[in-house]
């Protein structure tokens, strides 16, 4: 198998057209992606995640049921580890390593799953199931919880979910029978939106990329107690509408000097320099995103190349970050029909 960032995996929808799980190659001077195979067993594995070792991905079934499925990587390809293991939940949209555990963030019904992990990296029946309450003043997209995102949080003592329905960031933990608790919830501005978060290095600071707004939300972490405090907003988009615009994902660069932003109804990435305590986030330019609707934007181990996953064009697009400036250059694309995650080992 790859290390260091030599294998990318990508995920799609394949009631859309997609291959499934794609598996390429990863060129380490220019970053360029070269397919090697693909596996369609999982339906629409839409977000996947490897484990710690690197030995297991975990993928999502975007499914109206929700599943998680677990695949072993092997020298000959993924291999899929065991059933796919029901949520409890619908449309799971991300997932995430935590605590010998896999969460995921399920959007349809607005909750985050627990499933533990089993020698091998194989998955064990769910454990816990925490349901989202609550709605935001959107008349279509806020009638009722929508969790977009689940991840460990900076410090790894916590888990942070983003539900887009609710306005509010939720921090939990596990109990020792694998039961998700609620610990702290942080409302952020009504009718906002959030979707995605992604921590600084350092751990202090939080930014939550905004749905239903073009902006990004800076946020304090405090990671001994869990809690979050919000912020100023900024703008992510430079004389764009209010709305309509989707803002889909958000990465920070190892050294925190850059935070980079994928808006789908612009077909755009935005690069916002960031101060040296991670404060005052500045637009500073955007750039194409290489095809149309990035669902997903995700930085090379390395930190020199950046990707995106563009659902409608049916490609991943990669591109060379100038060091000085953060802005991405055009290297080259590859064919990935509805691609929606991409990953490194």
């Amino acid at each position: 198998m790859g290390k260091g960032g030599s294998r990318a995996y990508i995920g799609s929808f394949t009631a859309a057209g997609g291959r499934g799980v794609l598996t390429a190659a990863v060129q380490p001077d220019t970053g360029a992606l070269t397919a090697l195979d693909a596996t369609g067993e999982v339906p629409d594995p839409s977000y996947l995640a490897l484990s710690a070792s690197g030995e297991t991905l975990y993928a999502v079934s975007e499914t109206e049921d929700g599943a998680l499925a677990a695949f072993e990587v092997t020298a000959g390809g993924l291999r899929l580890a065991g059933d796919p293991v029901p949520v409890g939940g619908s449309g799971p949209t991300h997932l995430a390593p935590y605590a010998g555990h896999v969460l995921t963030a399920n959007y349809g019904s607005g909750s985050v799953t627990a499933v533990p992990v089993e020698s091998g990296g194989r998955l064990g029946r769910r454990t816990s199931v925490l349901l989202h309450q609550g709605r935001g003043p959107h008349p279509q997209r806020q009638q009722g919880p929508h969790a977009h995102q689940v991840l460990a949080a900076a410090g790894g003592r916590w888990a942070v979910s983003v539900d887009l329905g609710t306005d509010s960031v939720r921090v939990c933990a596990l109990d020792p029978s694998g039961g998700l608790k609620l610990h702290h919830e942080t409302a952020l501005r009504p009718g906002s939106g959030p979707r995605h978060l992604a921590f600084h290095p350092r751990g202090h600071r939080a930014y939550v990329l905004n749905e239903l707004t073009p902006t990004m939300t800076v946020c304090r972490w405090d990671p001994v107690d869990g809690v979050l405090e919000t912020g100023p907003e900024t703008a992510v988009l430079a004389g764009a509408p209010d709305g309509d615009a989707y803002p889909s994902e958000i990465v920070v660069a190892p050294d925190g000097r850059f935070a980079w932003t994928a808006t789908r109804g612009e077909d755009v990435i935005s690069v916002l320099a960031l101060d040296g305590d991670g404060d005052r986030p500045t637009l500073t330019a955007t750039v194409s995103c290489g095809g149309r609707w990035p669902r997903d934007l995700a930085l090379h181990p390395s930190g020199r190349f950046l990707y995106a996953a563009n659902e409608r064009s049916g490609d991943v697009t990669w591109f060379t970050l100038d060091a000085k400036t953060g802005v991405p250059a055009r290297g080259g694309a590859i064919e990935a029909p509805a691609a929606s995650c991409v990953v490194f080992d």
